[in-house]
């Protein structure tokens, strides 16, 4: 309605699926040629977001979606893109990634370029005061994975470090206040800024093995990223130990769990505890019920391809310490 109020003439493209394939941004990019269009508009969660961000670089970069896996390859300007989350939890809105989902390789890959950038975010409460409980608290708890995951991570730097602690402080404080009550606009305003600043730290720092295994679950199983990223985090991060709890320590602090002088060890375990609570609190599962024990090789195969060496992660794990996770 507010762009018929404008003047401005539009398609609307929604034939796509949560961990959005090839095929859709192919579709996406045909709707964008067929309807004359200068411009998009990626109105939901990440999975619209991404699939945009894609199909707009087809417009533009006559490269098959699966060579533009990887770093570097759009490097044209892509159309104007207005990104408008309506989850809380993706960061897409801010960040240089896009994931892709490769069904006949059952994988998913990431396009990375600074030329994916949306030109606008809108953090708008409103469009999210509807979302269901279930979905408040699995984006929610994949916007604390972003933070979390730059946050320990060896490519930081003081204003990543900043974004990401504060969008700890707002999820802690907010999420599970979102998640009892949608309608709560102060609760979701802060948990879009919370997501913001997230998708500020991760696309500067990365990510690590959360994101690495939970991309091989939702290839394999369809499970929703957030979802994936919010069961498998405890688990990493108990695995990392030692060489997490300094700065999973200073996380703690900055949530409100402790003081300094506690000591790290017992604010990272204090810290891990804090998720796992917050898992419960939000009927989130401890693990993946369509995982299949004859999989988990080849889960821990693709999170040892996609981590190593790429991800900076405190402490690398190997092959085998994927599979006891």
């Amino acid at each position: 309605a507010a762009l018929e109020q404008e003047g401005i003439r539009y398609t609307v493209f929604s034939n796509l699926q949560p961990n959005p394939t090839i095929e859709n941004v192919e579709n996406a990019k045909q709707a964008y040629i067929d309807a004359g269009c200068d411009g998009m508009i990626a109105f939901g969660g990440g999975s619209p977001m991404d699939c945009a961000k894609v199909a707009a670089a087809r417009v533009v970069r006559n490269l098959s979606v699966r060579k533009m896996a990887g770093m570097f390859r759009i490097l044209v300007k892509i159309p104007p893109l207005f990104a408008v989350p309506t989850t809380a939890g993706t960061g897409s809105e801010v960040t240089v990634a896009a994931v892709i989902t490769d069904p006949e390789r059952k994988m998913k890959f990431s396009v990375i370029d600074p030329r994916l950038v949306p030109l606008v975010a809108v953090l708008d409460p409103e469009v999210m005061a509807g979302l269901p409980p279930s979905i408040t608290g699995a984006t929610g708890m994949d916007a604390l994975t972003h933070a979390v995951e730059a946050y320990i991570g060896v490519s930081g730097n003081a204003r990543t470090d900043k974004y990401a602690e504060r969008a700890v402080e707002l999820i802690f404080k907010y999420l599970e206040q979102a998640y009892q009550n949608g309608a709560d606009m102060e609760a979701r305003e802060q948990m879009a800024l919370a997501s913001y600043y997230a998708g500020i730290a991760f696309t500067k720092a990365s990510v690590g093995y959360v994101h690495a295994i939970s991309h091989k679950l939702g290839a394999l199983y369809h499970v929703p990223h957030g979802l994936a990223n919010a069961i498998v985090l405890p688990h990493v991060l108990e695995a990392f130990g030692a060489s997490a709890h300094k700065k999973l320590a200073r996380l703690a602090v900055v949530g409100g769990l402790g003081g300094a002088a506690e000591g790290d060890a017992v604010l990272a375990a204090r810290f891990i505890e804090k998720v796992k609570a917050m898992n419960l609190a939000m009927g989130i599962p401890t693990y993946v019920e369509e995982l299949k024990a004859a999989d988990i090789p080849a889960v821990a195969e693709s999170a040892d391809r996609e981590g190593n060496p790429m991800y900076p992660v405190p402490r690398i794990l190997n092959r085998k310490q994927f599979n006891t996770l």
